[in-house]
């Protein structure tokens, strides 16, 4: 499992970028996600993809297409721009691409109508992966998660389910099962967010919670239960063949070695 853990990578410039990858090469890390939200946008997204292509093509990749980051004039421009992108994405090896709509969605503009568009096009492999949310419908106020989650899974694009952290085990429980329903023919990836806790983090989540994310208060103010719980998520991940992502920073000795302790 632990040789197998995803980890995402996030950065200001290329300079911090070299760093890190120099950080995962030297820990013998392979497998990173580079997410496109923040500064990682735009030309600096795409800048990035071509520079880890260059320079560093023994890493499995996958990279994460923010449609709402990405997103230029107008849908059909916009459009354009990700099927370009999609196409000398398949010449890559070692790839993903994690399909999101982002934070905000654009209207008549995300996922779902992505693919309704891309299924009609020809030539182009299959490597979507896309995101679900289980604890939307419980803590958002959003009860249409489920059926998104059909009608992109009904495009026979899907490659890969990217599972959203957070902190109540049995929604968790209940929402796996339906997934893994939902995967007739067993040949789906399930990935499953890891939020490593920290006292640092959890200042900074006090200060600004991640939209979308659900940390009971429970955790947010015991650091030792936050690490309980963590440990009951990974186990829960491993039980049900559920790969971790590490999203947050591990890119010293000490943050390392506490994220496999975790696993141990």
């Amino acid at each position: 499992m632990i040789n197998n853990l995803r980890f995402e990578l996030n950065f200001k410039d290329l300079d911090q970028l070299e760093d890190k990858l120099n950080f995962c090469k030297l820990k013998r890390i392979c497998n990173i996600n580079i997410p496109c939200k923040g500064v990682i946008k735009k030309q600096f997204y795409n800048s990035s993809i071509e520079y880890i292509r260059k320079k560093y093509k023994n890493f499995n990749v996958v990279y994460h297409y923010s449609l709402y980051h990405q997103y230029s004039l107008n849908k059909e421009n916009s459009y354009s721009e990700f099927l370009n992108f999609y196409k000398k994405f398949n010449s890559y090896n070692n790839s993903e691409i994690l399909l999101v709509s982002g934070s905000i969605k654009k209207k008549n503009y995300d996922v779902i109508s992505v693919l309704n568009d891309l299924k009609n096009e020809k030539d182009l492999q299959n490597q979507i992966g896309i995101a679900y949310n289980p604890y939307l419908n419980k803590y958002f106020n959003f009860p249409l998660e489920r059926e998104r989650y059909e009608k992109k899974l009904s495009s026979g694009l899907i490659k890969s389910i990217w599972i959203q952290f957070g902190t109540d085990i049995k929604v968790i429980e209940r929402e796996v099962n339906f997934l893994k329903n939902n995967d007739k023919k067993k040949k789906l990836k399930f990935y499953g967010s890891l939020l490593i806790p920290s006292r640092q983090f959890i200042a900074r989540f006090k200060l600004r919670p991640w939209k979308g994310v659900y940390i009971a208060d429970q955790y947010l103010y015991s650091l030792d239960k936050f690490y309980s719980y963590t440990k009951e998520l990974i186990s829960f991940y491993v039980d049900n063949n559920i790969m971790p992502v590490i999203e947050t920073d591990f890119c010293s000795s000490d943050k390392l070695e506490l994220i496999y302790q975790l696993f141990n």
